[in-house]
C-alpha cells in the first residue's frame, strides 16, 4: 500500500510536468518504477520503461484534448513528422525488449547528461539566437526526418521525446509555453506504438514477478496508480495554467532533467 500511496503522489508531478514542461511522466515514472519493481532484478528498467509509455499516452492524451485550438494549429502540416515519429517508436520499442538492461540504464543516464549539456552551452533554449533590437521571426516547423530518429530514441528509453522536441520546437521559435504544450501531441504519437509492442510483449518468467503486477511488460499497478495522480492535476492546470517567466520556464525544465537525471545515476 506504502507503494501505491507513493506512486500516486508521484502522479501529481507527472500531472505538473505534463503540463509545465511537456513531459507526459517518461523521466519522472522510469526511475520511480525502477524503484518500485526493484525485486525484478535488472529486467525493472524493461518494466518501468515500458509502464512509462502508457503512462505517457494517457497523459499526452488527455493534455492534447484539453489544449487549445488555437494553439495546436501551430503543428498543421506536421502529419508526416507524426508518423514517422510513431514509425521509429515502434522500432525503439521492439529493440527495448531485446537489449540488455545495464546498458540501458547508462543510456539513459548519458542521454540526460548530453541534453543538458546542449541545452545549456548551446544557443537557443537558454539564450535566444537574435541579438537584442533584432526583430522575432515566425516559429518554423520541425523537420519531418526527425521523426524516425528522434521517436526511437525515445521508445528505446522510455522518455517519451518531449526532451528532443521542446528544444526543437523552442529553437524553431516558439515560447516556453507553447513548446511544451505541443510536446504533448508529438510524445502522444510515440508513446502510442511503444505501448502497443509493450502490452503485447511476452512477459517476464513467472518467479522473478511474483510481487509485480505485469501485462506484457507494463505493471498496471503501477500504471494506475500514476495516472490516479497525474489526471486530476493536468485538467486543472490546463484550466487555470501558471503564469512563469521565460527564462525562469526554461531553468527550470533544465533543472528537472538533472534532478531525474542523478536520480536514475545513484
Amino acid at each position: 500500500m506504502n507503494v501505491v500511496v507513493m506512486l500516486t503522489g508521484i502522479g501529481l508531478l507527472t500531472g505538473v510536468t505534463t503540463v509545465l514542461f511537456g513531459f507526459g511522466g517518461g523521466f519522472v515514472a522510469v526511475p520511480v518504477v525502477v524503484w518500485a519493481d526493484a525485486v525484478l532484478g535488472p529486467d525493472a528498467l524493461r518494466v518501468a520503461t515500458a509502464t512509462s509509455a502508457l503512462v505517457m499516452v494517457v497523459n499526452a492524451g488527455f493534455a492534447t484534448a484539453v489544449t487549445p485550438r488555437r494553439v495546436l494549429l501551430a503543428l498543421r502540416g506536421s502529419g508526416p513528422l507524426l508518423l514517422l515519429l510513431a514509425a521509429g517508436a515502434g522500432a525503439g520499442a521492439l529493440a527495448t525488449r531485446l537489449a540488455p538492461a545495464g546498458p540501458t540504464r547508462w543510456a539513459f543516464v548519458a542521454y540526460v547528461t548530453v541534453t543538458l549539456a546542449d541545452l545549456v552551452l548551446r544557443p537557443g533554449f537558454l539564450r535566444a539566437h537574435r541579438r537584442a533590437g533584432e526583430a522575432a521571426v515566425a516559429p518554423r516547423p520541425l523537420p519531418a526526418a526527425l521523426g524516425a530518429p528522434v521517436g526511437a530514441v525515445a521508445a528505446f528509453l522510455g522518455v517519451g521525446g518531449s526532451v528532443m522536441t521542446v528544444p526543437a520546437l523552442r529553437r524553431a521559435g516558439h515560447p516556453m509555453r507553447v513548446a511544451t504544450a505541443l510536446a504533448n501531441p508529438l510524445t502522444f504519437a510515440i508513446a502510442l506504438p511503444a505501448t502497443a509492442v509493450s502490452l503485447l510483449a511476452a512477459g517476464l518468467p513467472a518467479a522473478p514477478h511474483a510481487g509485480a503486477h505485469l501485462v506484457g511488460l507494463v505493471d498496471v499497478r503501477a500504471a494506475s496508480a500514476l495516472l490516479l495522480g497525474a489526471l486530476p492535476v493536468i485538467a486543472l492546470l490546463r484550466r487555470r495554467p501558471p503564469r512563469i517567466p521565460e527564462r525562469a520556464h526554461a531553468w527550470a525544465y533544465v533543472g528537472l532533467l538533472a534532478l531525474v537525471g542523478g536520480a536514475m545515476a545513484l
